[in-house]
């Protein structure tokens, strides 16, 4: 499951900024529907990871029972800290 794929399904566009406030606010409550009702381990992964970018993911213990998932949910955490940390700031 692609970024841009779960973007275009969810909110319309690929790209979040170009999202309307109340699109947005839509898309987070079908993502998080569908979050609830999805089986696969890999599925649910992708659509928690996108939650997580977005500020509206669940916390570890509720979204992943299984203690491996919320180590790799741990992880992928702490790649996006590090990532940001090393972007530059906008001067401007």
């Amino acid at each position: 499951m692609d970024f841009d794929d779960q973007m275009r399904r969810y909110f319309g566009a690929a790209d979040p900024a170009s999202v309307a406030p109340a699109a947005l606010a839509a898309g987070m409550e079908r993502l998080s529907v569908d979050f609830g009702l999805e089986r696969d381990p890999g599925r649910r992964f992708a659509m928690w990871a996108l939650m997580h970018i977005l500020g509206n993911a669940p916390d570890l213990d509720v979204a992943f029972p299984d203690p491996a998932e919320r180590d790799a949910a741990r992880n992928f955490m702490d790649m996006l800290d590090q990532l940001q940390a090393q972007a530059p700031t906008d001067p401007g």
